[in-house]
């Protein structure tokens, strides 16, 4: 399975499997209210314009998806999603790798994730992002912010 450059028709197919991996994280913290779960299909249509977006397909069924966008020499990564069915083969290690070559110019990655997100917080830090800012986004929900440097820009 290969990283490719997600087409504007696939973006349906993104918003589901998004909607189908935040489930979880809406379990987690109670709340089925975060933006990955409220997003529509107009709103990833405009993410689409400013971000580079990225799948793997298992007989054209898209299984993960990354989005990213540079400002200012940082690239903000966001949404990795790998549907639960394909998690721990590696591909979130290889589409992690291939948005950070698409943006091989930024000087640092920058992301976040729940600090309730354990599995996700143990991924980052073992693909080398490390761990800057936790920030209260309600009185039950804090956000953990992740940076790796570029030491190829």
């Amino acid at each position: 399975m290969e990283v490719l450059k997600a087409q504007y028709n696939d973006l349906k197919d993104i918003l589901e499997l998004q909607k189908l991996c935040y489930h979880e994280s809406g379990l987690r913290y109670n709340d089925f209210n975060i933006p990955p779960l409220m997003q529509t299909i107009s709103e990833i249509k405009n993410d689409f314009d400013t971000n580079t977006f990225l799948k793997i397909s298992d007989n054209s069924k898209i299984i993960a998806s990354i989005r990213a966008y540079e400002k200012k020499g940082t690239c903000y990564i966001g949404r990795v999603i790998v549907h639960p069915e394909y998690q721990n083969q590696g591909l979130g290690k290889a589409i992690m790798q291939n948005i950070e070559w698409h943006h091989n110019k930024a000087k640092r990655f920058e992301l976040f994730t729940g600090f309730r997100d354990k599995k996700n917080l143990y991924f980052y830090k073992k693909i080398g992002y490390e761990q800057f800012k936790t920030e209260l986004i309600s009185t039950s929900i804090s956000i953990v912010y992740l940076e790796k440097y570029n030491l190829n820009p």
